[in-house]
């Protein structure tokens, strides 16, 4: 199933035809979720891969077996893609272990009633884009990057694949409070305590982990060792698909990339879009390592840096 060309316009919402279909798409909505599953749920380039190691390890009381002899995509499938169906059929393993790109508009109402558990995983709004920006310049499935200023304002304006980072963000971390089965966590909080992040996800999935098998989660999810791992940068996807030449998969792994990409000017609008339509959420961002969270719309300090990257 090529189709590197197609967009399927599902809701209002693009989703590249490469991965998805309308019926793909469909079924996501109608599926019935198990009690045990573990659904992690992100908007591209916020820490999908990532979660989905750390998460595998868990399971796997820090085994990395598994995490280093089957791909992501078939050990955490995307919910809304065309081969979901088929990789359940075949999979024995429980607690499934679940992904998807999908809005809480269109997913929440599959969740009414449900106790599966919900992982979401957010990242500060420059470092997802400039992360989309360059996955887009690789990725044959996805429309032409263009210049990043124009990118941004697509972002900016929510008409890239997979739709608003602002909807996607608020629609699920509205839902705290109300869902005793559903954990935000962030990249960078990931970024900056992985050690404490993967304690909690243990915590929260109920898999305590003795401490021996909590640094062997943490060696296995480091950004080097996933660097390498061909489960999980995507090396294995063919050339026409994803251009190799052209980039990596998994770049830099750290916290505060947009400095790379982002004028000021730039920077400065992002904040002001963010605190008009976010004024309603409460999330605070870390915008760079050396600073401490920051309500929304604080301005960082311009003479700071760093670089980030992990999908």
């Amino acid at each position: 199933m090529a189709r590197l060309d197609v967009t399927e316009m599902f809701h209002g919402i693009s989703f590249p035809g490469h991965l998805h279909t309308q019926d793909s798409l469909q079924r996501a909505l109608e599926f019935e979720f198990q009690d045990t599953d573990i659904l992690i749920v992100t908007y591209p380039k916020s820490g999908t891969t990532w979660v989905q190691q750390i998460v595998t390890l868990i399971l796997s009381k820090g085994d990395p077996n598994l995490s280093q002899t089957v791909p992501n995509w078939a050990r955490a499938p995307w919910l809304e893609q065309y081969y979901f169906s088929a990789i359940l059929e075949t999979s024995s393993r429980t607690p499934r272990i679940i992904t998807s790109h999908l809005n809480h508009q269109l997913l929440g109402p599959a969740l009414q009633g449900s106790k599966a558990k919900i992982i979401y995983v957010s990242r500060n709004p420059k470092d997802v884009v400039v992360s989309f920006y360059h996955f887009h310049k690789i990725a044959n499935f996805l429309p032409e990057a263009g210049s990043f200023a124009e990118f941004l304002n697509q972002f900016l304006k929510g008409t890239l694949h997979f739709g608003s980072w602002f909807d996607h963000v608020k629609g699920w971390t509205s839902q705290t409070a109300t869902m005793n089965n559903l954990l935000h966590v962030t990249y960078e909080e990931i970024s900056l305590d992985l050690h404490g992040a993967i304690k909690r996800l243990s915590t929260f999935l109920q898999c305590p982990l003795v401490e021996d098998e909590v640094n062997n989660c943490v060696e296995h999810c480091s950004f080097s060792n996933m660097k390498d791992n061909k489960m999980v940068n995507y090396t294995l996807i063919a050339d026409d698909i994803v251009d190799h030449r052209k980039g990596s998969f998994m770049r830099k792994g750290k916290i505060g990339d947009w400095k790379n990409m982002f004028t000021e000017e730039q920077s400065q609008y992002l904040e002001s879009v963010l605190k008009s339509k976010m004024q309603d959420c409460m999330l605070e961002f870390v915008w760079d390592v050396q600073e401490e969270e920051e309500p929304l719309g604080k301005e960082e300090n311009p003479s700071e840096e760093h670089d980030s990257e992990r999908s």
